[in-house]
């Protein structure tokens, strides 16, 4: 069972995607697990549907779309802090328009 404001896109996915603003703090049934979430999570963001070892790939719609740029725990918010694209070098944080990665 999942709260009703995340959704799991593919069953091979290990991040579940928000379909209703969730604010830090509020408690959530994830995977049949009741959690606190840390942060603010935005509607079309992403959590971690289970353990994500820095490294591994994000998965989503049963295919990859990044990597872990960090250890993930379980129902923590995966976005550009703690993932990079696989596909567009330029897609992080920290690179500037035109700079090589």
């Amino acid at each position: 069972m999942t709260d009703k404001r995340f959704v799991l896109l593919h069953p091979s996915d290990n991040v579940l995607v928000c379909c209703a603003r969730v604010t830090a703090g509020e408690s959530v049934v994830l995977e049949g697990k009741s959690v606190t979430l840390h942060t603010e999570i935005n509607v079309g963001h992403k959590v971690a549907r289970v353990d994500i070892a820095k490294g591994a790939r994000i998965i989503k719609y049963g295919a990859p779309i990044g990597s872990a740029t960090d250890d993930i725990a379980f129902s923590r918010h995966v976005h550009l802090h703690n993932m990079k694209s696989d596909y567009i070098p330029s897609h992080t944080r920290e690179s500037k328009q035109g700079e090589e990665r």
